[in-house]
């Protein structure tokens, strides 16, 4: 399962070059667990990658003069690039040893890590598998209720659970960024409720066209650059 993926800041293409790309390329690593007996559920996997993004954006130390507030710094002056991987047994104990955070859903775990070099990952995390593995949900998700942001993801589009989740994470990314200071400590205060649901095809039109904050993937993996794979419907952001 991988996503390597990157979001061009707002109003910018992401085949364009920006201030982003002449900026050192740094990454947030997610490690997602997948055990062969017990597999999470492809929508709480993605809604756990969200809510572990929003996690370390709001932790104090990656503010301030906070242990990761650099790192944090140079990985979001650059383009926001985020890679998902899975790990099991020893692989994740070891994954888990590392300083991060583990976020847990229903039946997911997903564990995410102050940014790296995008050529300096941790030996731990650099020999996780990175492909062969996808995800499924038992039942078909409940529909999101309209208090709970959503992350509506692209129905035209088809991308693995990995690249999924990386979207999912820009995704709150960029409606954190557009929340105020009150706004976003409502939202962590809560816990970060949020739904991940693949829009209809109508409605998807109409998202699009909301001024909501939407990710462009760059490109790199799975689907062609400038696809707009993310709308984040946050009820604070809507008009």
């Amino acid at each position: 399962m991988t996503s390597d993926q990157t979001s061009a800041p707002q109003g910018a293409s992401p085949s364009e070059p920006t201030t982003a790309d002449e900026a050192r390329q740094f990454v947030l690593p997610l490690v997602v667990r997948v055990e062969r007996a017990a597999p999470p559920a492809r929508t709480d996997a993605l809604e756990t990658a969200a809510r572990a993004v929003l996690v370390i954006l709001s932790d104090e130390r990656s503010l301030g003069e906070g242990e990761w507030a650099e790192a944090m710094r140079d990985w979001q002056d650059a383009r926001i690039r985020k890679v998902v991987r899975r790990a099991r047994g020893a692989e994740w104990r070891r994954a888990e040893a590392l300083p991060g955070i583990t976020v847990t859903g229903k039946s997911a775990e997903v564990r995410v890590y102050p940014p790296v070099p995008l050529d300096g990952w941790p030996k731990e995390l650099a020999r996780l598998q990175v492909s062969g593995t996808d995800l499924d949900d038992p039942e078909p998700p409940l529909d999101a209720d309209r208090v709970t942001p959503v992350l509506w993801l692209n129905p035209g589009l088809e991308m693995s659970a990995g690249k999924a989740m990386a979207q999912a994470g820009h995704g709150a990314q960029l409606a954190w960024w557009a929340l105020s200071d009150e706004e976003r400590a409502t939202w962590r205060d809560a816990g970060f409720p949020l739904a991940v649901r693949t829009a209809d095809p109508l409605r998807w039109n109409e998202l699009t066209a909301s001024g909501l904050p939407l990710v462009r993937d760059a490109g790199y993996t799975e689907i062609a650059p400038g696809s707009c794979t993310v709308v984040a419907d946050h009820p604070a952001l809507r008009d």
